[in-house]
């Protein structure tokens, strides 16, 4: 069996436990190894040194670690360690809470200055976000930007959509949920109850129940054995009642040098499972020391090659195809589940459709029982009237098949337009729009789990298209040494190109930079060129963004944007710089064509260039300079005739977004773009237009309506109208 190489949410509720006995230990410092594991060292006044490790690669993991499994600390720390260690250091850690059901674990901080929560997001892609005291982001160890939910340094952190907690279900939820799907047993239980695979086949095997059981034949029965060993977990968890395992698998042809089968741990859980029972197993005295010690095997078994490939794959050559085989597995579920999420929110509209369809006699039913129920009649008694009642032939109470006091509900059966009949639990308390709107809400909060899934899908396919780019990447490079000597390799500055337009699915990296909301592009040597977009712009890049070798360019004419051609980042120091003509010019013609030359139709406008410090802000005596204009003095360099076009498309590495610009500088980023000139079509129009063709040219067309929407490419259109260069 496949190594485990993520905690399970059940693990993360048996670790918040352990992790909170650290409660009053102090920060000492704080480190981060490669991009993706971060580790606090602590002290704590009973145990001493304390090494907190949180990683969310590959593996995702967060406990104490024992001082012999943690490796040395890394060179130079990274900003994220910097900002890190800023903010923990000589903090005090004063507990830990799993988020829901989720994995995700908040730990919290304090200190006499300010309080940090550090969030890890052990799912999906991984992520650790620091957050001060109000919830807003102070730096994560990747951006997101998703339409759920963002992840940035000066947003609200946004946790993700809530998810059903298996563990917190009564039996009524419990049965309804699991009646609501078409799988089978094992399915439901990993999917719509969020249990996972591992621990849906436990509940299974505890309830003594086939896991391939079809939910359509299991029983009331049935049902109550599964809620029953469910709860049978929860209450282990909630009591702390833990059996901590690391589980072995013994290699086939290994032994150690004592002459013992040779061993490699593929699991780790907080107490004994009924599904790993054929295997050898080692216990532990706390969860969190079987976590530490199980990761840091797993670790030594990839440097040792206890999971070498197999005998006819190269030694050193990574498993792609069982990579690829996993990533294709997960996919196939999550579009499984995809589907069940669609079924079960147009099952829940149907059903709200329904009580309208049949208003009258729903109506009836709610008011016969909330009138008795007024009058104080006991439940039974209820149920015994609508029982008589359907004797004598009187529709409402015909379709009454339940009542439960207990949760205050009536459960009526409806004929459908197709003749079907349909089972709806009503709260007797509420009128017949009320429960329809709870139907309603119902089906929006599955859509939302629907949103999360295909978010987890695209994930999926990032990772899986990485893995395939990594076993091209290495095939290629295999190839070539394999063909001797240089001569065999083609020219010294061939790169190797992906054909972006053919893949069927593209990852998305989104970036983050700091200057995305003014009008910008690089230039085709490399130099960021920014420009207002308005007059408030236009005072904020003077200001605050113009350095001693920058360039300031504007047009002749009135009407135009400040434009910079930047030496160096706004917190980098820049040293003079020797600009070339061709990133001169390309500026140049950022200026004109942003500014009212495009606006009027003009084909070519003039621009002029200066240093910073002959920009200013103090008017000649007895004039007035409006907001976003400056006073020019000196000499200036002059372009003439630059051509009034731009470039917009779409660019796929290193990371993907839309961009714009001289298409000069524009063409080689791009996998795809269209030029314009000033034309006919209104901004909106020109942008839909690009759009469209720029969708057609990909086959990953949602791709492009992700990072290129015709939103995201009229930012990068001049104002005013535009026709498309053929």
């Amino acid at each position: 069996m496949d190594p485990k190489r993520e905690l399970s949410s059940i693990d993360l509720r048996a670790l918040v436990t352990e992790l909170n006995r650290y409660e009053g230990a102090k920060v000492d410092k704080a480190y981060r190894y490669d991009d993706d594991l971060v580790r606090l060292k602590l002290r704590d006044f009973d145990r001493g040194r304390v090494e907190l490790m949180i990683e969310v690669g590959d593996v995702k993991r967060a406990h104490v670690a024992d001082a012999d499994h943690v490796a040395d600390a890394p060179g130079r720390p990274p900003n994220f360690a910097k900002m890190l260690r800023n903010r923990l250091s000589g903090a005090d850690f004063v507990g830990v809470e799993q988020y829901e059901f989720d994995r995700i674990l908040t730990f919290e901080f304090e200190r006499d200055d300010e309080n940090t929560t550090l969030v890890a997001e052990l799912f999906g892609q991984g992520n650790v976000a620091a957050l001060d005291e109000t919830g807003a982001v102070v730096g994560a160890l990747e951006t997101v930007r998703l339409k759920s939910r963002t992840v940035a340094p000066g947003t609200q952190y946004e946790y993700p959509a809530s998810r059903l907690n298996p563990l917190d279900v009564s039996f009524g939820g419990f049965e309804r949920h699991m009646r609501e799907s078409d799988s089978d047993v094992v399915r439901t239980l990993a999917t719509q109850l969020n249990l996972g695979g591992l621990y849906a086949e436990e509940v299974c095997t505890r309830a003594g129940i086939d896991k391939e059981t079809p939910i359509g034949e299991v029983t009331a029965d049935q049902l109550r054995a599964l809620h029953d060993a469910l709860a049978d977990l929860a209450d282990r968890l909630r009591s702390g009642d833990v059996d901590p395992r690391v589980y072995e698998e013994v290699l086939e042809d290994g032994s150690s040098d004592d002459g013992d089968p040779e061993t490699r741990v593929v699991d780790v859980t907080p107490f004994p499972l009924a599904e790993h029972e054929g295997l050898p197993s080692v216990g532990f005295d706390s969860f969190n020391a079987a976590v530490d010690e199980y990761f840091y095997r797993l670790e030594r078994q990839g440097e040792t090659g206890d999971d070498a490939a197999p005998a006819d794959a190269s030694p050193s050559r990574p498993d792609f195809e069982e990579e690829i085989a996993k990533q294709e597995r997960i996919i196939e579920q999550q579009e499984g589940a995809i589907e069940g999420f669609e079924e079960q929110a147009e099952r829940e509209r149907e059903r709200a459709e329904l009580l309208y369809a049949n208003y009258d006699l729903v109506d009836e039913v709610l008011s016969t029982v909330r009138d008795a129920r007024a009058d104080d009649v006991p439940w039974d008694e209820i149920a015994d009237t609508l029982a008589a009642g359907a004797e004598r032939g009187i529709p409402a109470a015909e379709a009454v098949v339940g009542v439960d006091g207990g949760d205050g509900t009536v459960t009526v059966e409806l004929d459908g337009d197709d003749g079907a009949a349909t089972e709806i639990e009503l709260d007797a308390d509420a009128g017949v729009e009320v429960n329809a709107d709870q139907l309603y809400r119902e089906a929006k909060r599955i859509e939302g789990k629907k949103e999360g899934a295909m978010e987890a899908i695209e994930s999926t396919r990032e990772e899986l298209e990485a893995v395939k780019r990594r076993k091209a990447e290495w095939e290629e490079s295999e190839a070539k040494d394999d063909a001797g000597d240089a001569e065999s390799d083609g020219d010294d500055g061939e790169t190797y190109e992906t054909d972006w337009l053919s893949r069927s699915s593209i990852p998305i990296r989104s970036p983050d930079d700091w200057y995305e909301r003014f009008r910008w592009f690089h230039t085709s040597t490399g130099y960021l060129v920014i420009g207002g977009r308005n007059a408030d712009q236009n005072e904020e890049l003077v200001k605050k963004y113009m350095g001693n070798h920058d360039r300031f360019f504007h047009t002749q004419a009135h009407g135009g944007p400040v434009t910079l051609l930047k030496a160096a980042g706004p917190s980098e120091s820049a040293d003079p710089v020797d600009f070339s003509e061709e990133t001169l010019r390309e500026a140049a013609q950022f200026a004109v064509s942003y500014s009212s030359d495009w606006k009027d139709g003009r084909g070519a406008g003039d621009a002029y260039m200066v240093e910073p410090d002959q920009v200013s802000k103090t008017p000649e005596s007895g004039e007035y300079i409006e907001k976003g204009s400056f006073v020019i003095r000196g000499d200036r360099t002059y372009f003439e005739d630059v051509p009034c076009r731009v470039a917009v498309g779409v660019q796929c590495e290193p990371v993907t977004r839309a961009i714009g610009g001289p298409p000069s500088a524009i063409t080689e980023r791009a996998a795809s773009h269209v030029t314009l000139e000033p034309g006919m079509y209104a901004q909106n129009d020109a942008a839909m237009m690009v759009y469209r063709r720029l969708k057609d040219r990909f086959a990953d067309q949602s791709f492009v309506r992700k990072v290129a929407s015709a939103d995201q490419l009229q930012e990068f259109l001049p104002p005013g109208g535009s026709d498309i260069v053929e």
